[in-house]
C-alpha cells in the first residue's frame, strides 16, 4: 500500500525540476539514474540531464572547463562558462522536457557555482545568483539534494585521472563541502542533505524519501 501512495504522490512532480548534487565521487549519476527509472515506474517519466553537459555546445563547454591544460583559467571565466553552458541546456533540454510535464533530473546547478566557484576571483553568492537569473532564465530547480560525504572519502572513489577541478587542493574540497551544506542551512525547504558515504541502494532510498516528501508538500 505504502508504494501504491508513493506513486500516486509522485504524479504531482511532472513538470517539476530535481538536482542532485554534491562533491566528487559522491554518487550523483548513480543516484540520477536510480531516481529516473524509479520515477518513471511510478508514472512520472524523468528526463535526465548532466551540467555541465548534454547538449552538444555544453559537452564542448566541459571539455574546456575540466581539461588540465586550462590551468591558467581566472575564476569568474570558469563561472561564466558553467552558466552558458546551464544557459545552452536550459533551452534545449531543460525548459522544453519541463513543458513537457518530464520530471527533470539534473546532475549539478547553480548550486555547484554557488560552492566551487564561490570566493574566487573574489566572486560573491550575489554575483553568481545574479549571473545565474539570466543563464536559466529564472527557473531555479524546485528541490536540490546535496549528496555529502566527507572529502576524504569523496576522493578514494574517483579511480580515473582527475580532471582540472578535482586536482584542487584538499583545502578547498573542504571548502566546497562546507559551501553546499551552508546552502542547505540558508535554504531547509527547497534543499535536502542526504548522507552518501553508504551503499548506493541505502542512498537511493534516503533521496526516493525526500523526493515524495516534497511531492506530498504540492
Amino acid at each position: 500500500m505504502a508504494q501504491k501512495t508513493d506513486a500516486q504522490d509522485v504524479l504531482a512532480l511532472r513538470g517539476r525540476f530535481i538536482v542532485l548534487d554534491g562533491p566528487e565521487g559522491c554518487g550523483k549519476s548513480t543516484q540520477a539514474k536510480m531516481l529516473g527509472e524509479r520515477l518513471a515506474k511510478a508514472g512520472a517519466p524523468a528526463a535526465l540531464v548532466r551540467d555541465p553537459g548534454t547538449t552538444r555546445i555544453g559537452e564542448r563547454i566541459r571539455d574546456i572547463l575540466l581539461d588540465t591544460l586550462h590551468i591558467e583559467m581566472a575564476m569568474r571565466c570558469e563561472m561564466l562558462l558553467y552558466m552558458a553552458a546551464r544557459a545552452q541546456m536550459m533551452r534545449e533540454m531543460i525548459l522544453p522536457a519541463l513543458g513537457a510535464g518530464k520530471v527533470v533530473v539534473c546532475d549539478r546547478f547553480v548550486s555547484s557555482t554557488l560552492a566551487y566557484q564561490l570566493g574566487g576571483d573574489g566572486l560573491t553568492a550575489e554575483e553568481i545568483r545574479r549571473v545565474g537569473q539570466v543563464a536559466i532564465s529564472g527557473r531555479w530547480p524546485d528541490l536540490t539534494i546535496i549528496l555529502d560525504m566527507p572529502v576524504e572519502e569523496s576522493f578514494a572513489r574517483v579511480k580515473r585521472e582527475k580532471d582540472r577541478i578535482e586536482q584542487r587542493p584538499a583545502e578547498y574540497h573542504q571548502r566546497v563541502r562546507r559551501s553546499f551544506l551552508a546552502q542547505t542551512e540558508a535554504d531547509p525547504a527547497g534543499y535536502r542533505v542526504i548522507a552518501a558515504d553508504r551503499r548506493p541502494d541505502e542512498v537511493h532510498e534516503d533521496v526516493w524519501r525526500a523526493v515524495v516528501q516534497f511531492a506530498e508538500r504540492g
